[in-house]
């Protein structure tokens, strides 16, 4: 699976010592967050919540992957949900950019697929934002947390759908319910 960390052993061999020729050196030059993608990759893959999996659809690209969660409890139960991961050049300076993929009726998550998650923050002011200490499975745990115990409806992204669930649970629930049978199968 991991294409690319074989790929990085292979250049390292033909490369060897330092090459002569600076510019055909800068051609096969891997970059830091490549690098980083190989190791945090595997890491991730052997530490995978038995509700979540993960496809590459390039395999020599790990900076751009998607996740479906599938809830195995609460009210988001029996849907599949889509997420979309790009990893920035710049990382592991700044978080990945994640997008729902799934249409959903969720306190943490607009039905444009933008996501509330202290951890995809570059800057945030509990202090439980980025930092470059974060690894994709740590994205990975939180996306899959806001279907159970980090689902917030005290700071929403989608207000609406915290008030619904405020006004009447039973409906929020029904609400829910539905938005899976329509999109999330």
């Amino acid at each position: 699976m991991l294409t690319l960390a074989s790929k990085l052993k292979r250049d390292d061999g033909v490369r060897g010592p330092r090459a002569s020729n600076p510019a055909a050196d800068s051609t096969r030059r891997v970059s830091v967050r490549d690098k980083l993608l190989v190791k945090e990759v595997a890491d991730l893959e052997a530490n995978l919540p038995c509700t979540c999996k993960v496809n590459f659809p390039d395999p020599n690209k790990l900076h751009y992957f998607q996740l479906t969660v599938t809830p195995d409890e609460g009210y988001y139960q029996g849907g599949k949900f889509q997420f979309e991961t790009e990893v920035p050049d710049a990382y592991n300076m700044v978080p990945p950019k994640v997008k729902c993929l799934t249409r959903i009726w969720h306190p943490n998550i607009t039905e444009t697929g933008e996501i509330c998650l202290s951890l995809l923050r570059e800057h945030s002011i509990d202090g439980t934002g980025w930092a470059p200490t974060r690894t994709l499975k740590d994205i990975v745990w939180g996306l899959n947390s806001l279907f159970t115990d980090l689902l917030n409806f005290d700071d929403p992204l989608n207000i609406e759908a915290a008030e619904h669930h405020l006004r009447d649970k039973e409906d929020f629930r029904n609400k829910v319910e539905d938005y899976i049978k329509r999109y999330a199968r």
